[in-house]
């Protein structure tokens, strides 16, 4: 005979009805953790949480609690209807744990939640559990896992939280922002059928290119709350989504929306730390960075393709043909961006006719030295190495640098001489004589740097001129992974092209897109040449080759050794 479950205690009718989450946030917050109540900003997401959308994002500042308040949101409804089921997804596994770690502590914290508790019976482990008076199912009562974990298959939930799913080590490049992107279509399969059902986001955005910005073209509402007031040109960026609280304070611009959790010094602190853009990403939700026509460097714009280091095309034609896409190259620009091979390649494969090894020395060692060899032939440039090297001064530093030039073959090295005052110039020279020996100059530069690096790249890149190898977007994505995620990706090449824009400070790293640039400022006088003509000009020396081989052996004479007749 099977048992029969023990009644549920009576529910407080204050923890029922429209502020019944409200009051239970209360009693989590001041008696299970021993917290002080909650904050407005803090009450206002636990009632989105209640009684917003079936398919909801929340976006809030880090640091407001969020995922803390969801938990209790779980167990709450918990509390209410033991028979539900929540699926709790992160960015990892360990991630996921931790929510659900939490939601079983709330449960032992107060004592008029412990009938929730694990019973003996059934299962009973962070990864998945059932509450004690849940009825018999397939699906535990609360479930974590990772993203892109296999236990999501066959999974089925009443309420699916995903709880900050994006993270720098899964959305730094656009294929890894389009696979995420793909997993969370699946959430609808997982998520049962019928009213009460809900899909739950919960995020920070870590890009610019954030996999929330699709969500509201797939039926979500969003609803935002930043640290700080946004004034009214900030306000309009944010749409709809901003939540009405911070709307209804509107004529206190630039002070903190939580000031319980972060007062006006805490903020600035922060800001200084993360950065302007970082901060506006994590603390302000304001993705209006990521309008691409703030950013006059468009990867879209570049020729890719795999380059010999002796010879190269007359003529290339850009495309941005889908077909003509590289797929398996990690591309870190925006959404969209994508890197193309030509549309054709036109003319004989022809000697460059000039090169450069462009150096950007780091000063002190505080940061890379970063470096370019760009070739070019008529008008169009190509890159062939770009990078960055530690070690400041060092004599492997200057080694390697000489081994490239050597490699490459270049017609001439030229050094940033602002800092240093010739320094690297005078301790290079001697090691690159005695492994290539080449000519060396230094470029003294009295223009903002952002401004210059646009003003040089943009029409370059604009006109399609600019040839990258494809291996030199490859070096530069693996030349940083023994970085963490989020640094990595600033020292990176791609980049910092795709990121830098003229205002000053711009980018913390800009060093390789800065040693790129001054290697094509080094080309202005290539790319002034017409590349047609350019062809047509090899194309008559050709014909003129042709014809004098063509009278040497019909006639025995060359056209230099005077009129044939002469000669008979």
């Amino acid at each position: 005979m099977a048992t029969k479950k023990p009644e549920l205690p009576p529910v407080d009718p204050r923890l029922t009805g429209e502020n019944g989450f409200l009051n239970f946030l209360y009693v989590a917050w001041t008696q299970g953790l021993g917290l002080p109540a909650p904050t407005p900003v803090q009450y206002d997401i636990a009632r989105y949480l209640d009684s917003g959308p079936r398919r909801a994002c929340i976006q809030a500042f880090r640091g407001v609690g969020k995922s803390y308040i969801t938990s209790a949101f779980v167990v709450w409804k918990l509390l209410l209807d033991p028979s539900l089921n929540f699926l709790v997804v992160s960015a990892s596994k360990s991630r996921a744990d931790d929510f659900s770690t939490f939601t079983l502590q709330l449960m032992r914290e107060l004592p008029f939640l412990n009938h929730l508790l694990p019973s003996e019976t059934g299962r009973a482990s962070k990864v998945s559990f059932d509450v004690g008076p849940a009825p018999a199912s397939h699906s535990p009562s609360v479930k974590s896992c990772g993203v892109f974990s296999s236990a999501l298959t066959g999974s089925r939930a009443d309420y699916l939280i995903a709880d900050d799913i994006e993270s720098w080590n899964n959305s730094q490049t656009q294929n890894m922002r389009e696979k995420l992107s793909e997993t969370i279509k699946e959430y609808d399969a997982i998520i049962k059928p019928g009213d009460h059902s809900k899909i739950i986001f919960l995020g920070t955005p870590q890009t610019q290119e954030s996999v929330y910005k699709c969500l509201e073209d797939r039926g979500y509402s969003t609803r935002i709350w930043p640290s700080r007031v946004p004034d009214s040109r900030e306000t309009k960026g944010y749409g709809e989504s901003l939540a009405p609280m911070i709307r209804e304070i509107a004529e206190e611009a630039g002070k903190p929306t939580d000031p319980m959790r972060f007062g006006e010094l805490e903020l600035a602190e922060r800001e200084l730390s993360y950065g302007r853009s970082l901060f506006a990403l994590q603390f302000q939700l304001d993705q209006s960075l990521a309008d691409t026509d703030r950013y006059p460097l468009k990867i879209n714009d570049l020729l890719v393709m795999d380059l010999d280091p002796e010879v190269c095309p007359e003529k290339l034609v850009w495309s941005n043909d889908p077909e003509f896409s590289w797929r398996d190259l990690h591309c870190v620009g925006y959404n969209g961006d994508r890197y193309y091979r030509p549309l054709k390649i036109l003319g004989d494969m022809v000697p460059y006719q000039a090169s450069v090894l462009s150096i950007d020395p780091s000063g002190r060692g505080a940061d890379e030295t970063s470096y370019a060899v760009v070739k070019s032939y008529g008008g169009q440039l190509y890159v062939h190495e770009c990078g960055g090297l530690k070690g400041g001064y060092g004599p492997e530093v200057l080694e390697k640098l000489s081994v490239i030039a050597k490699r490459q073959q270049v017609s001439g090295v030229i050094v940033e001489s602002n800092m240093g005052d010739g320094m690297f110039t005078s301790l290079l020279t001697p090691v690159l004589h005695k492994v290539y020996p080449c000519r060396v100059e230094e470029v003294r530069h009295n223009i903002q740097k952002e401004r210059r690096i646009c003003d040089v790249l943009e029409p370059v890149m604009n006109s399609h001129k600019l040839c990258i190898g494809r291996k030199v977007i490859e070096e530069d994505f693996k030349s940083t992974q023994d970085l963490p995620a989020d640094q990595a990706i600033k020292y990176q090449l791609m980049y910092q092209m795709s990121r830098v824009t003229r205002l000053r400070g711009a980018l913390r790293h800009d060093d390789r897109l800065d040693a790129l640039a001054m290697a094509v400022q080094w080309h202005v006088d290539a790319l002034a040449r017409d590349t047609d003509r350019q062809m047509q000009d090899h194309k008559d020396s050709k014909i003129d080759a042709e014809m004098e081989k063509f009278l040497a052996g019909a006639l025995g004479k060359t056209r230099n050794s005077g009129p044939v007749w002469m000669n008979l």
